[in-house]
Formats: structure tokens, sequence, C-alpha cells
């Protein structure tokens, strides 16, 4: 086996795999960026090299750097992870070249199949059931727009060599195509170098299913099943499971049966998945194939057990494998949540900045279902604009689908983070709706859920009830250790501005008793953990545990369990009474003013002064996380003030056109 491997990459991939190669007994090295000097994979690894400065164009992305590195430290492999060199066909031809291992397919399957327009071919012909669409380059929008009319709409445009949810953007009119055209080509361009494009019917209302498979270098392919990544926001996934809710075991066989047939085709030598589109009707159509990890992985390998990076390292060292395709099973339900650095208050824009305060839940079992986190982060790093904003990958098995729903809402319930803004009230409200435990799942389905975009959940309920009975009982812990207990047992809790009459007192358990005036009901809180100054509320609720993110406020608490949050505070009834006669703040006008939604960089600014807009029209295009956002006029309106200029860096809120 290899005594030595290299990692070129980063973040939670690197610290995953640091992890396998130390359970196997091999060294790492670990390239970094200056950026990344300080990292957890960085202090993990055994070896480190710096490659250069942040921007990954100067550091991951050169393979001379990687060559260089592996050469100095006597490495014999690579692992390239996902992203960066992972899918690139010239780098792993030149490793093997100089006579280093690849710990990935061989460079003629990456070729095969890393080109979107090729691979296509390449399905068809090994039986593979493909979408309609136009397979050759594209070179102008108005060539575009031809070919889109002759498909019909609505038309998919994507990157010939994308990934990640990048470079990918839908059109439903010659309008749309034109414009997505232009920005598919310049977002290929920035994160693949590579900005050629093709098109593909967009099938209405579809689920996005990927078969995993597994290849040796002796011909031997199997699969690892199926995950269900349908819940995608901008082409990017959110939150994967495995095995998919809509499969029978005949449509599993089959997709199953044609990803290894595809991969034989290609004499597929490592972990690879084959991606499908499938309809609501169990039909399926081949879409590409990563030749690479996918993100992913983990929820493969909790309903395997195989652990998917070790079967690479074991592949690349030209060991057979171990199993066949009848040795593996589905056992049990596996659910990841992507947790990134994204506000989904402000329309999931990035956001970055030091994570002030990162509290994991915690790792294995936990009775009805097993934690895992895959993070590559740790409380007081920073999450950079050069690099994609994931700050972990959590996951919940359990026997059952609703098993594992419920292990991963407690899961996300127990995450607590600060500093910047991330997805985790998202994540709990989709875990919490009945369409997603139902199982009816697309890749519309955030559009469809949240056509409005994500403003938390009504606070009702269970989560009205955890409100209620955290406040209140921090409002007792916090008297008592001030020393100024009022001994009043009535109170009124504030959820905002809603009055909720609460007589508080003590069972013989020393179980905290809150009888619900006007309701007729009372809760049950014990196992009170928390005293002032943590983050996290843990108590059991009317028989049931659960953890609330809290912070003291001025008048109060803010308080969020799941999806649901409020201000909430804590009065006498008379003081509740004269509260309820203040006015209510207005908030600020911002009709007029366009705002940088996220820190980044302007790509331009189409609109000068003294310009008549129409709603609707591109106002600024700015640039984060490697993804170009276009702002769009909410009104008519005339320009009066341009506040910025294509370059300049900007941060959130930031002005940049102003309306007269």
């Amino acid at each position: 086996m290899f005594s030595k491997i290299l990692i070129a990459n980063r973040g939670e991939i690197a610290v995953r795999i640091i992890k396998t190669c130390r359970r196997m007994g091999i060294a790492t090295v670990q390239v970094y960026s200056e950026a990344d000097a300080g990292s957890l994979a960085v202090e993990m690894a055994d070896e480190t090299v710096l490659i250069g400065p942040a921007p990954a164009a100067q550091s991951y992305l050169l393979a001379d750097k990687i060559v260089e590195a592996v050469r100095q430290t006597g490495a014999e492999a690579v692992h390239p992870g996902f992203g960066f060199l992972s899918e690139n066909a010239g780098f792993a031809r030149r490793l093997r070249d100089e006579g280093i291992a690849f710990i990935g397919p061989n460079p003629e399957a990456i070729e095969a199949m890393g080109d979107k327009i090729s691979s296509k071919k390449l399905a068809a012909e090994a039986g593979v059931n493909t979408v309609p669409g136009h397979m050759g380059l594209i070179d102008t929008p108005e060539e575009a727009v031809k070919i889109a009319q002759g498909i019909g709409y609505p038309v998919m445009i994507k990157a010939s060599a994308g990934g990640g949810g990048k470079g990918i953007r839908v059109a439903n009119s010659d309008a749309d195509m034109a414009e997505g055209f232009a920005a598919v080509k310049a977002e290929a361009l920035n994160a693949f170098g590579d900005d050629r494009v093709f098109l593909e019917k967009f099938i209405e209302n579809p689920r996005h299913i990927e078969i995993q498979v597994l290849g040796d270098k002796r011909g031997n392919v199997v699969h690892l099943f199926e995950r269900e990544c349908s819940i995608q926001r901008r082409n990017q996934k959110v939150i994967e499971e495995a095995p998919s809710p809509l499969l029978d075991e005949s449509t599993r066989t089959a997709m199953g049966a044609q990803a290894v047939a595809l991969a034989q085709a290609v004499n597929y030598d490592s972990a690879g998945t084959v991606e499908f589109v499938a309809g609501q009707d169990k039909s399926f159509y081949f879409l590409e194939m990563n030749t690479r990890l996918q993100v992913e992985h983990p929820v493969t390998e909790l309903i395997t057990g195989v652990d998917l990076v070790e079967q690479m390292i074991r592949s690349a060292y030209g060991e057979q494998l171990a199993f066949g395709q009848d040795d593996l099973k589905i056992d049990g339900w596996a659910i990841e949540s992507r947790i990134y650095a994204e506000d989904p208050y402000r329309g999931f824009l990035p956001s970055i900045g030091r994570l002030v305060r990162y509290e994991q839940p915690e790792e294995g079992d936990q009775g009805d279902y097993t934690v895992r986190n895959d993070s590559g982060v740790r409380e007081g790093d920073e999450i950079s604009m050069f690099y994609d904003p994931m700050i972990a990958k959590l996951c919940a098995w359990a026997p059952t689908r609703e098993g594992a729903i419920d292990g991963m809402a407690r899961a996300l319930e127990d995450t607590h983070l600060e500093g910047l803004g991330h997805n985790v009230p998202f994540l709990a409200a989709v875990m919490d709706q009945a369409r997603f435990r139902s199982g009816q799942l697309s890749t519309r389905y955030i559009g469809d859920e949240f056509p409005d975009g994500f403003n938390g959940l009504p606070v009702e309920g269970r989560g009205r009830d955890v409100l209620i009975a955290a406040a209140a009982a921090m409002n007792e812990v916090a008297a008592e250790q001030s020393g100024d207990p009022s001994d009043r047992t009535d109170w009124i809790v504030l959820i905002d501005r809603e009055a909720h009459g609460v007589t508080l007192g003590y069972d013989d358990a020393e179980a905290l008793i809150l009888d619900l005036t006007g309701e007729d009901r009372s809760l049950v809180l014990s196992d009170i953990d928390w005293r002032p100054g943590l983050a996290q509320f843990r108590g059991v609720l009317d028989g049931e545990p659960f953890t609330a993110e809290v912070k003291r406020a001025a008048d109060g608490w803010d308080i969020r369990w799941r999806a649901a949050r409020a201000r909430v505070r804590v009065m006498s009834p008379r003081v509740a009474e004269l509260y309820a006669r203040l006015p209510e703040k207005a908030a600020p006008d911002t009709s007029k003013l366009i705002q940088s939604p996220m820190p980044g960089l302007v790509v331009s600014i189409p609109v000068v002064v003294g310009q008549e807009v129409k709603t609707g029209e591109t106002v600024a295009i700015i640039e984060a996380m490697k993804m170009q956002n276009i702002l769009r006029a909410e009104r008519d309106g005339v320009v009066k003030v341009v506040s910025a200029k294509d370059g300049d860096p900007v941060a959130a809120d930031d002005v940049l056109v102003e309306f007269e």
C-alpha cells in the first residue's frame, strides 16, 4: 500500500481524506494556499506545503505546484478530492507520465466522461437513456436562441466542463436564452477555464437521482445504489438522501445496470457517479458522469458500510475489489444537509467572515439515530470569499426514512454558529415540512415551497411552546443567579407582540410546570441545561428533548428553535399592558436603492446617471464565491447616483445605484 499520499484539495474533503489515511496507516501531505495556512486540514496532516496565494487559479488549480510538492515530499500518490483538478484529464495524465499515482479514474475515462457533450454520445452508444438536446458546441447567443426554439422551451444552458451547480441556467424565452447564454459562458470560463456551452431540454418537475459506481483496474465494476439529490437551489444540491423515496426495486436495478454499463464502456477504475434526471413516473435519462468523489458520498457510506475514499486508494494502488454486486445491500436510510455560509433570510446570499462560535452535534450513536458531521472548519476560522462557502456536511442515519429525518432535525438543533449567516434554519424548515416527509420531491421543491424566499416558519404549535418554556425558564434561572429572584409566579410571555399568560410552579420531581392561562393546558419542562452566557438552551418539553438557540437582548431574548425565531420577552402583567401601548418602529425605506446583497466584486454596472430603467432590467452584476449574481430593478425609475464601478470590491448592503 502507498506509504504517503498528497491531498490536492482543502476544507472538509481534505479532512475527510486524512481521516481514512490515518486509519489505513498512510502518511498525508496537505498542500495549502495562504488563505488556508491555519486550517484544520493543515493542522491534521503529517506534512504541509504552501503552494500560493488565496485565489484558486494561483494555488489549487496549478498542476506545476502540486507536482513540485509531490517531488518535495516524496509522496507516491495524489488524491484530488472534488472540484479543482479532480476531473482534469491533463493533470491525471501528467501524474501518470511522471510515475505518480492518481487516486481517481484513468485520464481516458475522465476525458470521455468529463465533457458533457461527448459523454452523452457515449452513453447513448452504451444503451443508456439520454435527454433530447443539442450536443454540438454553440458560439453565439443568436445561434443559441435559434437552437432553443427548435428544441422547445424550457431549455437548460450548461457549461460543458461544468460541475457543482455552476455554469447552469434555465431559459424560458428567447430573452432568457440570450442573457443566460452569455452569463453561463462567463461563469464557465471563470470557474473551469473552459467556456464551451451546450443545450438540452429541461424536464418539467424532475428529480435528480444518481448512482454511485466503483471500479478497479481489473475490469470489475459495481454500483452502490442511488442517492436522491432533488432538493437544490440554483442547481446546487442542498439536501441529499440514500436511498431514494421514488425508486422501487426494479427501477433501482435498471438504473444501476445502466450506470455500470457506462462505466465499463470507458474502463472506469475508481469511484464515480452517474447522474440521472428522473420523471415522477420513474422514467430516467442520463445527465452526466462525475469522474470523482461526490460531495454527498457520506450517505452512500452510511447505508452500505463501504468507505469510498479507502476503495479509491485501494483501486489506485491496483488492488481488486474485495466485494461483488451481490455482496452489497441497503441498510437503513441516511440524509445529508449541506451547511453553508449563506443567509437564507437574504435570498441565500453568501456570507463571509469569521466563525465566532461553532458548536457541533455529538457524533455517533444517539439512540434512535446516528450522527456524522464532515466539517473542515473550527470555531474561530474564517470563511473566505475565495472558495465554496460550505461549513459542514451534517448526516443522520436511522433504520427508516422517518427516523433519519427526525434525527437530522435534532442534529440541526444541536448545531450553533455565530459570526456569519448560515442556512441551518432553512434546513430545519425542510425537515419539518409534510411534503418533504412524504417523499414528494423535485428539483423545483425550494421554489415551490418558498416562492417568496425564506423568512422562517410561523411560531406555532411545538415551536411556540418551546419559545415560551425556554424564555420563562431562562428568566427564572437568570434571576436566581443574579441573587434577585422575584418569587413571582404569574408572567406574560410576549412572542414579538403576541401575549401569552403563564403561571409557573414546580412538581415533586423539580420539573417546571407552566400553566398557560386562558388555554387550559400545561407544559412540563425538565432536565434544564442552561446558564447565563450559554448560546444553547437544552431541555425536555413534555417528554421530548429539544435544543434552542438563545441570545440575550436588551429587553428579552432572541430565540430560534429550528425554523421558528422571535424576540421573546417575559414581563409582569402590568408592564406587558404598558408595553402594548408602545408604537412599533417603522423600517427604513430602501425602495429607491440597489444595494450589494453580499461582499464581492463588481463585474459590471450597465446603467448611467439619468438613464430610465424598467422593472426587471439588470442594473448590476456582483461576483462572489465564484458565482455571478445579477441584480435587477424592482421598480421603474431614473438613475440618480451610481456609486461603484467595474472591479470595485463591495461589502454587504453597500449602495450601488440610487433612483430618483
